[in-house]
Order: structure tokens, then C-alpha cells, then sequence
């Protein structure tokens, strides 16, 4: 895929991102929400988890291919240093080494913000969203029985978790907007595209 491109995600790319989510949230479990969103309401998604952490999207020839990102954990201050990851790729690119470029990047981010541990939450069964997790160092924690139901049937959400940082007294994480200028941001934002080339 040497055109694929990894970049932070724009208001243009939410139709994209839409046709990727919206399959999953009508089709299977994976998503625990019942209706997909509107683009409106997906644009105030990416906009408000921009201001605290990235939102990457992989784009080829023009279309989306996959998106990651890293939103609060929990609210409390004590939590700040930790984030729940998320990576979505299309049916039809996925297998491709997308995810895994998407999460390079993004966990690359996080660590120049000095986020400390990523938490990823998966509803069960999902082995594939199991072996990326574990395939980018992620261990199981923990699984929390019947967490949800939908298309009539209970299910689990496992707990994956892995570490970003080993600070001891960490500093207050870095916005995005404070990154902005800096070149390490860039960087870190194209980190996983060499994973893309191979």
C-alpha cells in the first residue's frame, strides 16, 4: 500500500469514518451502540476528542481505510495518564497491517503526551480485535461478564491493557495544541507508516 497515508483526522474524512463504523454498530456486537451517528454528530466526536488526544485516520487514493484513536478513561484526575484506545479498519482493508500502523502512530502520540497506559475495552467474542491488541503488546486484565446486550443476546467486554510510559511522578499530559508546532508531533504521527510499505 505505498499510497496509503497516515494523517490527523479532518471534518472531511467523517463520511469515510461513517461507512466504516456504521456496519459495525447495525451488524454485530462489537459496538455497543444501537444507531449509527450522523455525520453532525460524529464531526463533534472527533473535534472533542482532538482537543485531548489524537484521532489518525489511514487514507488511500482518497478513501479511509481505518481510523484510531485515544479518548478519556475516566474522568477523575487521578486517570489522566490513561487512555482507552480504539481502531477501526474497513472490511475491505483489513489484514493489511492498517490497524497495526493506525496504533504505532497513535501510541506514539500518546507517549510524546506522556500518557502513562492504554486501556483497549473489547466486546467478546472478537478475535480478531484480540490478536491486534495482543499482536501490539496489550495483556488481558480482566473480563467483565454479561457488560451488554444486543442483537438479543448478553455479552462480555474484556480488558486489555498496556503500558505507555513508566513515569513515577509524571507531569500533567501535553494537549495536542501545545504539540502542534512541535516536529516530534509529526513525526509521531507518521511513525506507522513504514509499517504500510512492507
Amino acid at each position: 500500500m505505498t499510497d496509503a497515508l497516515i494523517r490527523s483526522a479532518r471534518d472531511g474524512d467523517v463520511d469515510g469514518m461513517l461507512a466504516i463504523y456504521a456496519p459495525i454498530v447495525t451488524d454485530t456486537a462489537i459496538s455497543f451502540e444501537e444507531h449509527p451517528p450522523d455525520a453532525a454528530e460524529f464531526v463533534r466526536r472527533v473535534r472533542a476528542i482532538r482537543q485531548r488526544h489524537a484521532w489518525l485516520v489511514c487514507v488511500a487514493d482518497g478513501d479511509v481505510l481505518g481510523y484510531a484513536y485515544a479518548s478519556t478513561f475516566h474522568p477523575r484526575a487521578a486517570y489522566q495518564w490513561t487512555v482507552e484506545a480504539t481502531v477501526y479498519v474497513s472490511a475491505s482493508a483489513r489484514r493489511r497491517g492498517v490497524g497495526r500502523a493506525l496504533y504505532t502512530s497513535l501510541f506514539e502520540c500518546l507517549k510524546l503526551q506522556g500518557c502513562q497506559t492504554a486501556v483497549a475495552l473489547i466486546a467478546l467474542p472478537n478475535a480478531g480485535s484480540v490478536g491486534l491488541h495482543e499482536a501490539m503488546g496489550f495483556a488481558p486484565t480482566g473480563v467483565l461478564p454479561r457488560a451488554g446486550y444486543k442483537h438479543g443476546a448478553w455479552h462480555d467486554v474484556g480488558y486489555w491493557s498496556l503500558a505507555l510510559g513508566d513515569t513515577h511522578q509524571p507531569a500533567a499530559p501535553l494537549l495536542p495544541e501545545e504539540l502542534a508546532d512541535d516536529p516530534r508531533w509529526e513525526r509521531a504521527v507518521g511513525t506507522g507508516q513504514a509499517l504500510l510499505l512492507q
